[in-house]
């Protein structure tokens, strides 16, 4: 017996919470090995602009890690904010391919 894999509907992936969503999407990029996918995460996140900013300089430390602390916990599809939307989008997107 030959199993067909399908891609699911865009709307059976709609009905998904956004924390799975982003499990399935990060477990694809795992596997196709896909820097490209995690980056892109990476740049919508809404701490992103702000992490990116910091120099690194020895009196910014503090702010340097609280804002690799939040950067993480966004990455991981903890409090993503008004960027929420858009991510979600992207994960049903890169799972429709």
């Amino acid at each position: 017996m030959l199993l067909v894999m399908t891609s699911p509907t865009f709307a059976e992936l709609d009905a998904l919470p956004t924390e799975v969503l982003r499990e399935r999407a990060f477990a694809l990029a795992r596997e196709r090995h896909d820097v490209k996918f995690y980056w892109s995460v990476l740049r919508h996140l809404p701490d992103a602009d702000e992490a990116a900013s910091l120099d690194g300089a020895l009196n910014s430390i503090g702010p340097t890690v609280d804002e690799a602390v939040a950067l993480w916990r966004e990455f991981e599809g903890r409090d993503l904010g008004e960027a929420e939307p858009l991510l979600r989008a992207a994960f049903i997107d890169y799972l429709s391919k």
